[in-house]
């Protein structure tokens, strides 16, 4: 028990250090591999709380698929080593309050919730795995992958985006 929550609390400072460093930083190289750290130390939380499938979608979909994504499109720029300018001070206080009022709205919501121990399901066997797919319901992981072939969709349109303007910009 002691090894789990030392690891809970480890995987959650990997990804509060490394989800500031991926917002201030100034190279977008830096900040893509910032963000390489958050979705893996999420994934790893995912494995802690015996969340295996979602784990397993956690480091498949976003730390392999939109990372590459991001950094196919980072390449893409030429401006890999190049820093981005830093933002304004006005963005910057609105940035900060609007991270601080989801933040409390976050800790209001938690802490309004009763939550229950979640129950070990160690019988699953691959029909109910292909139902919870499936399943628009409690439970189902449809609405979680539509979710994320939007994104997916995005980061390709982004990239495309990029690539087009910098080749109209060069002819």
């Amino acid at each position: 028990m002691m090894g789990t929550q030392i690891m809970f609390y480890f995987l959650s400072a990997v990804i509060v250090i490394f989800s500031l460093m991926a917002v201030t930083s100034l190279k977008v190289m830096r900040a893509t591999i910032y963000l390489l750290f958050v979705l893996l130390a999420t994934g790893g939380i995912y494995f802690l709380i015996n969340y295996n499938f979602m784990g397993g979608v956690q480091l498949i979909v976003y730390a392999g698929g939109i990372v590459a994504l991001i950094i196919f499109a980072v390449m893409l720029t030429h401006k890999i080593g190049e820093q981005i300018p830093a933002p304004s001070k006005f963005k910057m206080i609105t940035g900060g309050l609007l991270s601080l009022a989801g933040a409390v709205m976050t800790i209001l919501i938690i802490a309004g919730h009763q939550f229950n121990p979640a129950e070990s399901d160690t019988g699953q066997d691959v029909k109910e795995i292909g139902r919870q797919l499936l399943n628009l319901g409690e439970g189902g992981y449809v609405l979680p992958f539509e979710v994320i072939s939007i994104l997916l969709l995005a980061s390709m349109i982004a990239a495309i985006v990029v690539a087009k303007r910098k080749l109209t910009k060069h002819n």
